[in-house]
């Protein structure tokens, strides 16, 4: 889907814009941490974990789940948009995982 048909998706939904909004927040904070990062959570070195990257993700969003429900955050973090990060990348973590697989 492109971007001209989600706008015009977005257009025709009672609540569209704020959607496409929140995704497209979720996405530029993405885009801008893998720019930055690298590709680190899909690709991970495996320096002492041979988990794969699904794996990976998995602890990581346990991990901030955990750190929510403790009330352990840094007050500097938004968990909410930082889990909606993670289970973007756990999607394309097993989408690549079922491509290698066939």
């Amino acid at each position: 889907m492109t971007i001209d048909e989600l706008n015009a998706l977005a257009d025709q939904c009672p609540s569209g814009r704020d959607i496409l909004d929140e995704c497209l927040t979720v996405a530029h904070v993405l885009l801008v941490k893998n720019t930055q990062y690298g590709d680190s959570a899909l690709t991970p070195l495996r320096i002492l974990s041979r988990a794969d990257a699904v794996e990976q993700l998995k602890v990581r969003i346990d991990d901030k789940l955990s750190r929510i429900g403790r009330g352990n955050g840094d007050g500097q973090e938004d968990a909410e948009l930082d889990l909606a990060g993670y289970f973007v990348l756990l999607r394309v973590a097993r989408r690549r995982a079922a491509a290698g697989a066939r």
